[in-house]
């Protein structure tokens, strides 16, 4: 069921914003850390924090039902996405691969479509369609190196996070949004904790702090906090609707790299984000 007003935008907005800057730490954290302890040390760090909140709080435990969308959330959002994306990152630039991130909102769309029997006209399509384009276009500027492999991670990344942003959709309208996510990056524990340990770097001192911050971020907002205003907002207004908000999101990654980077602000960054604002702020009417 979708809730009218404007609370589910709000926590999408929000969920948005805190993602945006997922890209720039994880190119931070992987100054000084392997890309496969950066996976496994956030997902474990996440886990921690998602069972303190759970305890904390005395959560019901998901039935056995929910634990094949519980599994599905967890290697979309908690392993693959991460996983991929930092193995790509290892060879193209924060900046690349917000060209894969304006295909979020169509993947999402997609697979919200087939895992919540969701329906949209073919106006919202068209307009996803469009707010794709110009998402992509502008942050393929200046982008003239040939595909590689760097771009078959993101891109099958993108596919992975676009599928566990649906499913976990789904799953909070019956347990609530960040119980989804708590309980994924817990079920996920037997896996990433030993690798964490595993792959653990012999010399943590020698790691520079920007990387340990970087780590911290991706572990506690881009994999926890983020996902407590995101599924709640896909559960309450609508997985296709909703996740048109990522359009956004590459453009609030570059205003975040403004802010603590000093990256100047060109004009038509501004001309094309507000061109995707009314995108999204049409596909929300047609959905």
């Amino acid at each position: 069921m979708q809730a009218n007003g404007a609370g589910p935008w709000i926590d999408g907005l929000i969920g948005v914003l805190i993602f945006s800057a997922s890209l720039v730490a994880t190119r931070l954290a992987l100054t000084g850390m392997d890309a496969l302890f950066l996976s496994a040390a956030r997902a474990a760090l996440a886990g921690f924090a998602g069972a303190a909140a759970l305890a904390s709080f005395r959560e019901r435990r998901p039935g056995r039902g929910d634990l094949p969308a519980l599994t599905i959330v967890a290697a979309g959002v908690v392993v693959g996405f991460p996983l991929l994306t930092a193995l790509a990152l290892r060879s193209v630039s924060a900046a690349h691969g917000t060209v894969f991130v304006g295909l979020l909102p169509l993947a999402t769309a997609f697979f919200g479509a087939l895992r919540s029997g969701e329906r949209p006209s073919p106006a919202f399509w068209l307009l996803s369609l469009c707010g794709a384009l110009v998402t992509v276009g502008f942050a393929a500027q200046g982008l003239d190196a040939p595909p590689g492999p760097g771009d078959a991670l993101m891109l099958a990344a993108i596919l992975v996070c676009g599928l566990g942003y649906a499913e976990g959709g789904v799953l909070a309208r019956r347990l609530g949004g960040w119980q989804v996510i708590a309980w994924a990056t817990v079920l996920s524990l037997p896996v990433s904790l030993p690798l964490a340990l595993v792959l653990s770097p012999a010399d943590p001192a020698a790691i520079p702090m920007p990387a340990w911050a970087g780590l911290a971020y991706v572990a506690l907002f881009s994999m926890l906090i983020g996902f407590v205003f995101w599924y709640r907002a896909l559960a309450r207004g609508g997985i296709a609707a909703i996740g048109q908000l990522q359009l956004l999101q590459p453009f609030l990654g570059l205003g975040v790299a403004a802010l603590v980077l000093g990256e100047r602000i060109e004009p038509a960054m501004i001309g094309a984000a507000a061109a995707v604002a009314l995108c999204v702020a049409l596909a929300r009417r047609f959905a």
